[in-house]
């Protein structure tokens, strides 16, 4: 039994797809916070069963008789050390065989704010035992593409990651990387680095966007400060802008980018072109 937390978001809905292209249904457990939320998986028969990071007492009866889990990281910035823990507790009480989890690329080493809540728990997940694989995944290109609506709207894109290069790869790609690993028998132990196989600076980005769009969009690089109170003006929460803020920042001294080629390798593909996301969202 393969169990995946977080299973009606965004990522870990197209995990369940992933999935079930080697596995049968009746051999997913799709681990939610609102099962209300899960009645189409419900009707590919898998199994829905009601797990919160917040309340730990639902968590065992989630996993249990799992065997392998995929522990999607929580959104709560600030809040997900304690949640993820309340999983690997509930996951080594269960007996679970093999828990995977998504960090972030170069996690130890990384000068991303985000990075800390993730090494914290991937410290604690190795620590705890359990057999671990950690899904070290880099930036998803949706996360700059969420911004083109706005760049063809007002004729610029704004980031703060000045021409470090990113290597970010789809969330489909992320995906099929986990199920690649939930059924591998061998990734107990294994740390692995994802990003895409192609990387681009924003400004690289935003020509793209203009191309694909035919309109007139140039790239503003500001100081970290600067976009951030751009995002806050925009309607951002504080903790998203900043957060945000830090991650252009940090790319501009190379946190986004990888060139092992991992995901691919994992994938048995090439990661989906950058450019081809942006043709999604410029449509």
């Amino acid at each position: 039994m393969i169990a995946v937390t977080g299973a009606t978001g965004q990522l870990g809905r197209l995990v369940i797809d992933a999935l079930l292209k080697s596995t049968p249904a009746g051999k997913i457990i799709a681990v939610v916070r609102s099962p209300e939320k899960a009645r189409d998986l419900v009707a590919l028969g898998i199994e829905i069963r009601q797990g919160d990071y917040t309340q730990p007492e639902t968590l065992l009866s989630a996993l249990q008789g799992a065997t392998k889990v995929l522990l999607i990281s929580s959104n709560q910035l600030g809040e997900r050390e304690s949640q993820h823990k309340a999983v690997i507790t509930a996951a080594k009480e269960v007996g679970v065989k093999l828990l995977a989890y998504t960090s972030l690329l170069h996690a130890d080493t990384t000068p991303m704010g985000l990075g800390k809540e993730h090494l914290a728990t991937e410290r604690a997940l190795i620590s705890s035992g359990v057999p671990y694989a950690i899904l070290r995944n880099g930036w998803y290109t949706e996360n700059y593409a969420a911004s083109i609506a706005p760049a063809m709207a007002h004729g610029a894109f704004i980031g703060a990651a000045q021409e470090g290069k990113i290597a970010s790869a789809s969330r489909q790609d992320y995906a099929e990387a986990a199920a690649a690993v939930l059924t591998n028998e061998n990734a107990a132990g294994k740390i692995y680095e994802l990003a895409g196989d192609s990387a681009y600076t924003l400004e690289e980005f935003t020509r793209e966007i203009a191309r694909q769009s035919g309109q007139e969009i140039h790239y503003i690089n500001l100081p970290e400060a600067g976009f951030v109170g751009a995002l806050k003006e925009a309607g951002l929460p504080d903790a998203l802008a900043e957060m945000l803020g830090d991650s252009d920042a940090s790319a501009a001294k190379g946190a986004l980018f990888d060139d092992s080629h991992t995901l691919r390798q994992l994938v048995g593909r090439s990661s989906t072109p950058w450019q081809e996301v942006i043709k999604a969202f410029v449509k």
